[in-house]
């Protein structure tokens, strides 16, 4: 998407050389510069009929990996933010010596868990369209 907005600028110019009229010309740069937006709903749409289908299976290993990741990123998450917590403060008050409890990367679990909810795309859409603040 970034690559086609690159191209609206030079493109842009072209029309300035080659289209006469100003309101055709102003018709054309709209079209070049909506075109990427255009292709990211087309892109969404898809994804959207591929997960539809995805979900309708009756294959666990088709229907049933997006719960699979979810779960797993569930729980991670509920180890490293109340698990990991209420285990140190239990040992600490028992007065209990315990070896190292094991941490996750949460940069990569929250991409992923994000990326699995979309909210990373679709915030970013909506900042870009002025619907957010």
């Amino acid at each position: 998407m970034g690559l086609l907005k690159n191209l609206v600028g030079p493109v842009s110019d072209i029309l300035d050389k080659v289209v006469e009229d100003k309101d055709q010309k102003a018709l054309l740069a709209h079209e070049i510069a909506t075109m990427a937006e255009r292709h990211a709903q087309e892109l969404a749409k898809g994804q959207l009929e591929v997960n539809k289908a995805e979900a309708q299976s009756r294959n666990m290993f088709v229907a049933g990996w997006r719960p699979f990741v979810g779960w797993v990123c569930g729980i991670a998450m509920a180890w490293h933010f109340l698990g990991v917590p209420i285990t140190l403060f239990v040992a600490g008050w028992l007065g209990a010596e315990i070896p190292a409890l094991p941490r996750f990367d949460m940069d990569s679990l929250m991409t992923v868990l994000l990326g699995m909810l979309g909210l990373g795309g679709l915030r970013t859409f909506e900042k870009s369209k002025g619907l957010t603040k």
